[in-house]
């Protein structure tokens, strides 16, 4: 709510729409905009589309393509900050979303705001005009961040990776992340946050940012998947990140975007990334692993793709299974396509979808088509795991 007061605070513009309007009307006088860089500026200028005769009370009416353009220009209102935000709250309302934000912190304003509409990042910010930052997750359930410092810990790493120095030490930044979900009142969703060189201008070079700026939204929606069915996907013909950019959790997602976009054209849930060297990758944004016809569970090594979280926990959990019997053991190893295509299993691992079983890649059925029995049990493994985990994977959130 700072956020939004700081915004309402401001004293109205002399220019608002309905004082421009009277000025059209009055004055015979209309609205143009002239160009300096980036910005379009305003200005009332004298018309020539109706000068008065005053000797035969005739109207000559001359209006060029130009001055038409100029009349089109016009339309568009010059709004005060009130009736910006005022909008932009009558457009949250009219449109549906599966997706409900709670809360949101920002070091713009320096505190948390429960108004969807004060949740803003501003445009000359360096994570929205040229996509340097860095974000991370967290999933939240019965009032408990999951694997909150593993994430964070990630976090940091490509905050160092990405050249983005931190606003505040670790410890401050995990205080602001619990403080943003108790402040959302939360129980199960997600948290998200990211790390940005900053607002400052329109450059390239993050030189002229004023600082690094953090942001965290609470997502209602974001709880672990009740549907189990397997899934199918394809190979990803857009080009995997080089690794120097894979291993790095950035905001530049546009090849991850259209793979997603990829597998939806072709009826498939995922597209599966194969690197340079013919081996099997990574989804666009979740891991995937193999139990082979030895019962061996094999992941493909993670030096030139991001490390899951969650992967790594399944690996830590997938060593009860080897004590069980389930599997005969863990290998990570470089792992071909059709390695990968005659396994008995296939699945995908990350925090959006925890553990989900292929049944078919493009053309291949996996296994008997069915969930396979090593899928589920590592699906059950960190479902318990995130309800009743160790204090090492579950940070209870102060409400």
């Amino acid at each position: 709510m700072a956020g939004l007061t700081l915004l309402t605070a401001l004293p109205n513009p002399i220019s608002q729409t309905s004082f421009i309007q009277s000025k059209l009307t009055s004055s015979k006088k209309h609205l143009s905009f002239s160009r300096n860089g980036s910005f379009l500026y305003p200005h009332l200028q004298q018309t020539s589309y109706f000068q008065s005769n005053a000797s035969n009370n005739s109207t000559q009416t001359q209006i060029s393509s130009a001055e038409m353009e100029s009349t089109q220009i016009s339309d568009v209102p010059l709004l005060s900050c009130s009736e910006a935000i005022e909008r932009s709250r009558m457009f949250r309302a009219n449109y549906e979303s599966k997706q409900t934000y709670l809360a949101m912190y920002s070091s713009i304003y320096g505190g948390i705001t429960t108004d969807p509409t004060a949740m803003f990042i501003p445009i000359d910010d360096h994570i929205v005009h040229r996509g340097h930052g860095v974000f991370d997750t967290a999933a939240i359930l019965d009032g408990y961040l999951y694997e909150l410092d593993q994430h964070l810990d990630r976090f940091l790493g490509s905050a160092k990776m990405a050249k983005i120095p931190l606003p505040f030490d670790r410890e401050t930044i995990r205080r602001i992340l619990v403080r943003t979900v108790s402040a959302s009142n939360c129980k199960k969703g997600s948290l998200r946050y990211w790390l940005s060189a900053g607002p400052g201008d329109f450059q390239l070079s993050p030189a002229g940012c004023t600082k690094s700026s953090l942001y965290a939204i609470v997502i209602e929606d974001q709880s672990p998947p009740s549907d189990h069915k397997g899934v199918k996907v394809i190979t990803s013909s857009v080009p995997i990140k080089p690794p120097r950019f894979a291993v790095v959790k950035s905001v530049n997602y546009l090849p991850n975007v259209l793979s997603k976009m990829e597998a939806e054209e072709k009826d498939a849930y995922a597209a599966i990334w194969i690197d340079e060297e013919g081996y099997i990758a990574e989804g666009p944004n979740m891991n995937v692993a193999f139990v082979d016809k030895e019962r061996v569970l094999l992941m493909p090594k993670f030096d030139k793709i991001l490390r899951g979280c969650t992967v790594s926990r399944v690996l830590t959990l997938a060593e009860d299974l080897v004590k069980g019997g389930g599997i005969r053991g863990v290998q990570i190893k470089n792992v071909s396509v059709e390695e990968g295509k005659r396994a008995d299993e296939m699945m995908l691992i990350g925090s959006g979808v925890l553990v989900r079983s292929v049944v078919q890649w493009d053309d291949q059925v996996i296994g008997d088509g069915n969930e396979g029995p090593v899928s589920r049990a590592l699906l059950d493994m960190i479902l318990e795991d995130m309800k009743s985990g160790p204090a090492a994977v579950r940070v209870r959130v102060p409400y």
